[in-house]
């Protein structure tokens, strides 16, 4: 199987070979649903510190982003019991994740708030659930 590597600074018409396996960065499977003719991306590696620590950061947020929008379904009642138990199983699995893939790629300060803003949806998402066990069992009582 032949890899290529693409530089824009340095092209001068000719095809490098890289063996993939010695190189150190950050890999990644992109997910695009397009169909496209052309270069079908498998695997990335990404080399520059920068752009790794924005594209990881970018992920984390996204993530975070999903487990506040079913904080607020909670509070909507929206969701049930289910799936804010599968939400805590998914975001202590998550957590797991980020301290030992992320954590060598970013900076030890932001992993600390990292890791407190994932306490912080972690007890909110317990509050719910302990909340919503206590409003059934309120309501199984008025019900006898």
């Amino acid at each position: 199987m032949k890899q290529y590597l693409i530089s824009k600074e340095k092209y001068n018409g000719e095809i490098v070979y890289i063996n993939y396996d010695k190189l150190q960065g950050y890999k990644f499977c992109p997910k695009t649903n397009l169909s496209y003719d052309g270069i079908k991306v498998n695997e990335m590696i990404i080399i520059k510190p920068s752009f790794i620590e924005k594209i990881i950061k970018r992920k984390i947020k996204n993530k975070l982003d999903f487990y506040l929008r079913l904080i607020i379904d909670n509070l909507d009642g929206d969701n049930d019991d289910d799936d804010t138990r599968i939400a805590l199983d998914d975001l202590a699995r998550y957590k797991k994740i980020v301290n030992q893939r992320y954590s060598i790629y970013l900076d030890p300060k932001y992993m600390e708030l990292l890791n407190k803003k994932m306490d912080v949806i972690e007890r909110e998402l317990n509050n719910n659930l302990i909340f919503k066990e206590n409003v059934l069992e309120n309501e199984s009582r008025k019900s006898r």
